[in-house]
């Protein structure tokens, strides 16, 4: 298999953190992508019309796109635990898993806003309302982190590539502050091997 992959992005972080955890490593070839939301690569556009990353090749030459798409592909291919296979705990893990990704959205919003438009387009009360939607998200996680405990499945991945992204790009927002046990969680989360192996890096 290959895997179109950003080290910068979160969703493809959550996909090679479910490889990791499934011992697949061995079985999947990374080609690096600087994917841009305007300046598309071609190449890629060839196989996710979107021009998105990530996007995964089977052996066969189909093409899986959408990180949670390919998680679940993953975890049923490795016969992984990720995934719930029903009843509550899967739909907790799907909700926490939609919830991160919403967080996600916004915050590459702001990302784009701040580094893809010309700065004489750029709207701060865009950025702020954004902000706004990762705040809350924010908060919901802050009351729900004690349930976490030492649970790891696609919902928990998720949340955890989210605040990582923020410390990635966002690190003067302090998202700590005001989120103390959601940041002593984080800080047991961010010492698993597959978490670490795959923390995001700028380009050079």
């Amino acid at each position: 298999m290959q895997l179109f992959d950003s080290t910068s992005s979160p969703f493809v972080r959550k996909v090679n953190i479910v490889i990791h955890e499934l011992g697949l490593g061995d079985r999947v070839e990374r080609l690096s992508q600087n994917a841009h939301p305007v300046q598309r690569d071609a190449h890629l556009v060839g196989f996710n019309p979107l021009g998105q990353v990530p996007a995964l090749v089977l052996d066969d030459g189909s093409v899986l796109c959408d990180s949670r798409v390919i998680c679940e592909y993953l975890d049923r291919l490795g016969q992984g635990r990720i995934f719930p296979a029903e009843g509550p705990a899967r739909w907790q893990a799907l909700a926490w898993q939609s919830l991160a990704d919403g967080l996600l959205d916004a915050a590459i919003l702001m990302r784009y806003e701040a580094n893809a438009r010309p700065a004489e387009y750029r709207w701060t009360g865009w950025e702020a309302a954004q902000w706004a939607k990762v705040a809350s998200v924010l908060q919901a996680l802050e009351r729900a982190a004690p349930s976490f405990d030492t649970r790891w499945d696609i919902g928990i991945i998720s949340i955890a590539c989210a605040l990582g992204y923020l410390d990635f790009r966002f690190p003067e927002r302090a998202w700590r502050t005001e989120h103390a046990a959601l940041a002593q969680w984080y800080a047991r989360v961010a010492l698993r091997p597959s978490f670490d192996a795959t923390a995001p890096r700028p380009r050079t």
